[in-house]
């Protein structure tokens, strides 16, 4: 089996006039090209503001959307047999979105918003996620910090990105 890296869960709230022109894709297909992340499923969802249905946007290309759209409740066919694989043992102090949290945030759409659930493998952190594992390690939380939290920090991060950059240029002209 293929080892894999931390998968990521984002899902992204879009008003009634989002505009699906495709820069989302566009970015996608540019960060998978590079080899930092692989995007393992993307779908973008609908509440119809008359039915109150959840519907499937055709917007993220034929290959995509089957896992998402079983996170969040759809009745997909199956493509051929597939083996289940048993799920993981449980730690403690598990974290992340399950298919409930999922499920839940896409009921809870207003009428004419749409989600976007978009599943990534950070291919960059492979090694890092089997190095911790091998010294014992056990996710305990993660996340991105919120926007009073940068706040918070922002002069700090200026200057140790400031410091890195320098540190990085004058390595690349010693070599």
């Amino acid at each position: 089996m293929t080892e894999i890296g931390p998968v990521q869960v984002l899902a992204i709230g879009f008003g009634p006039d989002a505009r699906f022109e495709g820069r989302v894709l566009e970015e996608l297909g540019h960060l998978d090209g590079l080899g930092t992340i692989r995007v393992l499923d993307l779908l973008f969802v609908r509440k119809d503001p008359e039915t109150g249905d959840l519907l499937a946007l055709d917007v993220q290309g034929e290959n995509l959307g089957a896992i998402a759209g079983a996170l969040l409740g759809f009745d997909f066919e199956p493509d051929g047999d597939r083996t289940p694989v048993p799920p993981p043992q449980a730690a403690q102090g598990v974290f992340g979105l399950s298919k409930e949290d999922l499920e839940a945030m896409a009921a809870s759409l207003p009428p004419g918003q749409a989600l976007g659930v978009l599943l990534i493998e950070h291919v960059w952190a492979r090694d890092l996620k089997r190095s911790i594992r091998d010294a014992g390690g056990v996710p305990l939380a993660e996340g991105f910090l919120t926007p009073e939290l940068m706040a918070e920090v922002a002069a700090e991060l200026i200057a140790v990105s400031a410091v890195i950059e320098e540190e990085q240029a004058a390595a690349g002209s010693a070599a």
